[in-house]
């Protein structure tokens, strides 16, 4: 699969998901307790948690392709 449709597929995969995750996380924020601390630090984890999986994504999206029988593919 050449880079750029790799490029496209995550891309197109990522955003929606991206999307969905914040919007969970907003609504996951509300029953955290009114206690300012507590949600600032539910905020802050919630705000990076999602770089960690999307590492993944982001090295298949940049991998070479392999080569098969002497020919890209």
């Amino acid at each position: 699969m050449s880079p750029r449709i790799k490029k496209l597929i995550g891309f197109m995969a990522f955003l929606p998901v991206l999307i969905l995750y914040f919007f969970a996380a907003a609504a996951l924020g509300e029953l955290v307790p009114d206690f300012q601390l507590l949600k600032a630090l539910y905020f802050l984890i919630a705000g990076v948690a999602w770089a960690f999986p999307t590492r993944y994504l982001m090295q298949w999206m940049e991998a070479e392709p392999r080569i098969k029988n002497g020919m890209e593919g």
